[in-house]
């Protein structure tokens, strides 16, 4: 009797003693919710952010300039101020340079060297190709010209514009996770400079720290995947005999391109496969460049001479970056935006990132602007579902032609895929509208997935109709067959990643270019 007493005592005991902490930990939670929520509304009504924004980079930096140009509040929170020194974002596309126009940042472009750049020459097996952006093109209501230059002092131009302004609020530090009140994004919690702690709250919070963005996974359920890894270096007082063109080789079994970042400074960009990267420290990557790439880098115009002269002088600030891939899904968080690389990547060959992120950009800047008070999450919330049909024209575009691009630049012994390589390259090389459209479409002049599907059949059929030529062999017409295969395969595998009828019905590429692709004219 005496032990089922103690037995009853102690399971009493316990159970007490987890329902006090329980009861106790549910009242803690609900008391900090409640004491965020009211820091929240108290710093909205002692004058706090209308948007922190997280990360200063090419996005972050325009966002900011062009919400706080319209009056709001922003409280920029970058992980690192100093200048950036990377190998990606190095080209702006016509396409981008509207964009950065219609923003009003088109002079951050000045004063940091930039190359003008009016399109692409193409070399494969001793063949070469200048191909411009179309220069007559009436529904390009700008100078159909790219520029190239260092991302960070482009970046750095960016910040410097979006700082001038006295309702912004640039910050260093490290964003540590997003504050949620009841399923709401209401701020971050960050740590600053000092090494202390804060929570910030804004209405509305924007995640644009790039392609390691420790918050994606907060505000969105989108996987990257590596796709393949670029080897990038600057050539030091080096100038191309061409240095207006970006230079594009089809090399095996990966590309390379180089081109002028400054006057007096090359940049190539050699891709490698994801999983075989030849060793830096050993010897192993100069040894690949060599031997491997250098022979398949053509003489003229001082192409080979440059690319050995930066592999002689050690390398110099000598970069591998792995190429990613990432869908871009819709976020069900309410107060919150994912932007940049942080919410859609494609692979980099086309240089358009930053002409994608821009458009994101000046599309959300355009939608906030209908609204006076940016701390009504419900409308917030519709503005945000629009943006994501919206944007589809300019990043389903790219998107898919990053895709397509990259997976038919890779060089095999598959005469399937051998047959489409050198078709793409004599269909970019054979002038008229197939040059004139594609060039288009790649510089972001002309962003219509219908248009680009029908070029993608058009290349296909092109290097079907190339295979099957002079004789149609039995082995020829079954190769021919794969190629329209393959083609659909990849046509269609963004199809059903971007939608059916973003893709191939025209009515959203119409309005996009009747609303974004026009010269401001406040700009």
């Amino acid at each position: 009797m005496v032990m089922y007493f103690t037995q009853v005592y102690l399971w009493t005991t316990l159970l007490a003693t987890v329902l006090t902490w329980a009861i106790f930990h549910v009242s803690n939670r609900r008391k900090k919710t409640t004491k965020l929520a009211d820091t929240a509304a108290k710093e909205k009504r002692d004058g706090g952010p209308d948007v922190i924004i997280v990360g200063a980079g090419v996005g972050g930096s325009a966002l900011a300039y062009a919400l706080a140009k319209d009056g709001r509040r922003v409280h920029v929170i970058e992980r690192d101020m100093s200048e950036p020194v990377r190998m990606m974002g190095e080209f702006m596309q016509p396409g981008g340079r509207l964009m950065l126009a219609n923003l009003g940042l088109q002079d951050c472009l000045e004063e940091i060297d930039a190359q003008k750049a009016p399109g692409l020459a193409l070399y494969k097996d001793g063949n070469k190709a200048l191909i411009p952006f179309p220069m007559e093109d009436k529904n390009f209501p700008y100078e159909p010209t790219g520029r190239s230059f260092h991302n960070g002092r482009f970046v750095q131009r960016l910040r410097q514009k979006a700082s001038s302004l006295p309702n912004v609020q640039l910050e260093e530090g490290t964003v540590k996770s997003l504050i949620k009140v009841k399923g709401v994004v209401k701020g971050v919690t960050y740590k600053n400079s000092a090494g202390e702690e804060i929570n910030a709250f804004a209405p509305l919070t924007v995640v644009c720290d790039g392609c390691y963005s420790n918050l994606r996974r907060s505000a969105i359920d989108n996987k990257e995947e590596v796709l393949s890894n670029f080897v990038g270096f600057v050539v030091k007082n080096s100038r191309l005999e061409d240095p207006h063109s970006m230079h594009l080789t089809f090399a095996k079994p990966l590309p390379c391109v180089l081109y002028q970042i400054t006057s007096d400074e090359v940049r190539v960009a050699a891709e490698l496969p994801a999983d075989n990267i030849p060793s830096i420290a050993n010897g192993e990557m100069v040894n690949f460049l060599k031997k491997t790439l250098a022979p398949q880098i053509p003489e003229t115009g001082k192409l080979r001479e440059i690319f050995l002269k930066g592999v002689d002088e050690g390398l110099q600030e000598v970069k591998v970056h792995a190429t990613m891939s990432m869908s871009a899904k819709p976020s069900d968080k309410k107060g919150v935006i994912v932007l940049g690389d942080a919410f859609n990547m494609r692979h980099p060959i086309v240089a358009s990132g930053m002409m994608v992120a821009l458009s994101d950009v000046l599309i959300i800047r355009n939608l906030l602007r209908s609204l006076p008070n940016i701390g009504n999450a419900k409308k917030v919330s519709e503005l945000i579902k629009s943006f994501y049909i919206i944007r589809k024209p300019m990043a389903a575009t790219v998107n898919t032609l990053a895709d397509v691009f990259s997976n038919v630049l890779v060089a095999t012994t598959d005469e399937a895929k051998e047959g489409m390589r050198q078709g793409c390259f004599n269909y970019m090389c054979s002038g008229g509208y197939r040059t004139n459209g594609m060039m288009a479409i790649l510089g972001g002049m002309n962003p219509r997935p219908l248009t680009l599907a029908l070029h993608l059949v058009d290349i296909t059929l092109f290097s079907m109709g190339q295979l099957l030529s002079p004789f149609p062999s039995p082995r020829r017409f079954w190769h021919s067959l794969r190629i329209f295969g393959l083609a659909l395969q990849m046509l269609g595998a963004h199809v059903v990643d971007e939608g059916f009828k973003e893709m191939l019905i025209p009515t959203n590429a119409a309005a996009y270019r009747r609303n974004y692709m026009a010269v401001a004219s406040d700009c």
